[in-house]
């Protein structure tokens, strides 16, 4: 396959764009990954009976998400990847959060005793990422581009049903796949391929806000849209460290970080094709450095989470996407979104507009995002010479991932700790494609390949 041109990109990683022109890539980034970092609260807070501690949830999600996303891009003392990596809580850690929550609950404890102790073993798992940093040289044999391209076409794949059921109306929607929906995220993909397909950089850097504005004013137009009034909320959010106090169980802590591990798999797959996007290399020193520098941030990202009163962050991959479409990946664009983000968090009016956006316009955009996130591993895929043996793993880890996906039922009968660990696409697929890559042994050339 043929590497793409630099040329395709209209900032560099290094690049400086001018406020303006950085600003608006970074409001792209924000409007991708937005509602991805509040529905995790959403839903942790809906499971648990947190009806009153909501709104200091979803703010602290948001400034965290600002705080983590700018380490990354700044890359102090070697705490990130100096890349455009926007955190935001993984669905990966649903699970294990909630099975945390029920365990107080059951204890008898209220949503304070609920939130310290989800927090204070989040806390804690966070150093089972901070650990793993210092070893991803010697974890190369485990996480290798075979394994990593076989994670990223997973979570692409994975992410697509989530657009895809924003488009249909969103979750549980009482017109759920209304004519109305699909032509609004027809009208919203449909907007950003034409417009990215543009050769003026302006059109195809504004590709993403343009089409969601559109959309937004189509739904308005044909009634499917009705601004709500903005709910009361405080004029401002400012963190308090530890306010719900801190707990600890060994039951919570395991399968958190054991999720923590999990989390490293899809963190280097993301980082890898953050790398691919942004031309820099997915080899060498240079590279390790990026993935060491990437999982600290994500590490010191949960650390700071459980601290002010959010659940663990860790590298988005829609936000790659987002680089894809729009030809952007200097990370002095990421030091922008993390603003955003922090006045987010600080100001939580600010995302109750944002959180207005119809669900069928949002689905159209990051259905085509979650898409490129798909072609980028299948594009590290065709970069090797996959032999019969690579061929089995991917079949076999496609298979097992693809299938959980298909039939989430499928480990009902198992017990709930498995349950939680192993009903992703992303994690099961990915650790069946570590373990068989480090079991099958490696074909030897054959004669025909070693003669001159």
């Amino acid at each position: 396959m043929q590497e793409q041109s630099p040329a395709e990109l209209i900032y560099g990683l290094d690049d400086r764009p001018a406020p303006l022109p950085a600003l608006f890539a970074a409001l792209q980034h924000l409007l991708a990954s937005f509602v991805g970092v509040i529905t995790p609260p959403l839903v942790i807070g809906a499971t648990l009976g947190l009806g009153e501690q909501l709104p200091d949830l979803i703010s602290m999600a948001l400034l965290v998400s600002g705080i983590g996303t700018f380490l990354q891009a700044w890359r102090p003392l070697g705490i990130g990847a100096g890349m455009i990596c926007l955190q935001g809580t993984s669905f990966t850690f649903l699970g294990a959060v909630l099975a945390a929550g029920l365990l107080a609950r059951n204890r008898g404890g209220g949503p304070e005793e609920i939130l310290a102790l989800i927090f204070g073993v989040c806390f804690l798992g966070a150093f089972v990422l901070i650990a793993l940093s210092r070893f991803i040289g010697q974890l190369r044999r485990a996480i290798s581009p075979l394994t990593t391209g076989i994670v990223i076409t997973l979570i692409g794949v994975s992410l697509i049903k989530v657009g895809i059921t924003d488009i249909g109306g969103g979750f549980g929607a009482a017109d759920f796949g209304a004519p109305g929906n699909l032509a609004l995220g027809a009208l919203v993909l449909l907007t950003i391929v034409l417009l990215n397909r543009s050769p003026r950089p302006w059109v195809r850097l504004s590709a993403i806000i343009v089409a969601l504005a559109l959309g937004s004013l189509a739904a308005w137009l044909c009634n499917l849209f009705v601004p709500q009034p903005l709910p009361e909320l405080p004029a401002l959010s400012l963190p308090q460290p530890f306010r719900y106090g801190f707990d600890f169980a060994w039951a919570a802590f395991v399968p958190v970080a054991l999720v923590y591990l999990i989390s490293t798999i899809e963190t280097v797959g993301d980082l890898t094709a953050n790398c691919l996007l942004s031309r820099q290399p997915i080899s060498g020193p240079a590279y390790l450095g990026r993935l060491k520098g990437g999982v600290l941030g994500d590490g010191v990202s949960c650390l700071i989470a459980a601290s002010l009163g959010a659940f663990p962050n860790t590298t988005f991959a829609q936000n790659n996407g987002v680089i894809q479409m729009t030809g952007v990946a200097s990370r002095h664009v990421g030091l922008y979104i993390g603003a955003l983000l922090f006045t987010l968090g600080l100001f939580p009016t600010l995302g109750a507009l944002l959180q207005q956006i119809p669900k069928p316009v949002l689905g159209g955009a990051t259905l085509i995002m979650f898409g490129s996130v798909a072609a980028a591993g299948i594009r590290i895929l065709a970069r090797s010479a996959l032999d019969r043996r690579d061929m089995l793993v991917i079949a076999a880890s496609l298979g097992v991932g693809l299938g959980i996906a298909a039939q989430p039922q499928l480990l009902q009968q198992m017990p709930e700790i498995v349950r939680n660990l192993f009903d992703s696409a992303i994690t099961v697929g990915g650790l069946t494609a570590i373990f068989l890559d480090l079991l099958l042994p490696r074909e030897a050339p054959s004669e025909e390949t070693t003669q001159p």
